[in-house]
């Protein structure tokens, strides 16, 4: 089932930017094709989108498309979910179990935030991508897969094999077609298309008919939008929930920040600032100090993995 596309949209993608027109014609042309893809793009700017628009696109578009959240799967588990493991190959396997790979075979595989991947099992993508196979853990007999693989960081590829979370063998293997997502703040018109978008969608399941007031509007294009397409579409739903007729937007400024200042990477807290904006603060910039690794952030703070992903989500 090939997507639709136009000035306005491509399949599930909304925005009328040269960027995004930009990232269309992209879309379009690899999508023909059986080479892996590599998506570079901030968080909440619509990756696993656009990996469904490739395969949707595509030959494989009555296949299986299966997307995998690597960061999110602890590190001695995720051997397993991608590859399965054989009935006894460790304590609690009771029967045989298919991985991603398996359920994958003949559609595509998308695997967000690789760079959270361990390296050690790196070393057995690149076989995957080689060969075409795998064992299972605790198997002795190889099983062929046919996958597209589509893959995505929200970190910069370069800086990811320089600081080792990302092999280059892999990484060339990988990126035949690499792809930059552009962020929120370079689309110029295409935020006050998406909100309007978003605020339709809400209208037609609630059968209500809000609207955004102008100040909302001018906000909009002035906010810089850190967290991209998801920050703006939870942003509408919140005030969508507000408002009765009128939807106002609640968009933090400089001025309303409690946090003043970093310096040599020391937070500066008012007194007075609520403990979930500490604590969210320095979440945050724990994560930025470390260039998006979610891993080392949730060791240096002290936290799970689930429970980094957790915050991060509800931020």
């Amino acid at each position: 089932m090939a997507q639709s596309s136009s000035a306005m949209h491509f399949g599930p993608l909304y925005g009328s930017s040269q960027a995004m027109l930009s990232l269309y014609r992209q879309i379009e042309r690899v999508s023909t094709t059986e080479a892996t893809v590599f998506l570079e793009g901030e968080s909440g700017t619509g990756k696993e989108l656009i990996a469904q628009s490739i395969h949707f696109s595509g030959q494989r578009s009555d296949k299986q498309f299966v997307a995998v959240n690597c960061g999110a799967i602890p590190d001695h588990l995720i051997e397993a979910a991608l590859f399965g493991h054989e009935k006894g190959s460790f304590t609690g396997a009771l029967r045989m179990q298919a991985g991603y790979f398996e359920h994958a075979s003949g559609g595509t595989l998308f695997l967000d935030e690789i760079t959270e991947m361990p390296p050690d099992l790196q070393v057995k993508m690149l076989r995957v991508l080689e060969c075409g196979n795998f064992y299972r853990i605790g198997g002795s007999d190889a099983v062929q897969v046919n996958v597209r693989l589509i893959a995505a960081t929200n970190r910069s590829l370069k800086d990811a094999v320089q600081k080792g979370s990302l092999r280059q063998d892999l990484m060339y293997r990988l990126a035949v077609f690499p792809i930059r997502v552009p962020p929120l703040r370079e689309r110029g018109n295409d935020t006050e298309l998406l909100a309007k978008y978003f605020l339709e969608e809400l209208n037609r399941e609630a059968a209500t008919s809000k609207r955004f007031s102008r100040s909302a509007l001018e906000q909009l294009h002035s906010h810089r939008w850190p967290g991209n397409v998801r920050e703006l579409k939870n942003m509408v739903h919140r005030a969508f929930i507000l408002s009765t007729d009128v939807l106002t937007l609640e968009i933090p400024t400089v001025a309303d920040k409690k946090i003043t200042r970093v310096i040599d990477g020391i937070l500066d807290f008012t007194i007075g600032t609520a403990l979930a904006d500490v604590q969210k603060e320095i979440i945050l910039a724990t994560l930025h100090h470390y260039r998006g690794n979610k891993r080392l952030t949730a060791e240096t703070l002290g936290i799970s993995l689930k429970t980094l992903y957790n915050r991060l989500k509800a931020y």
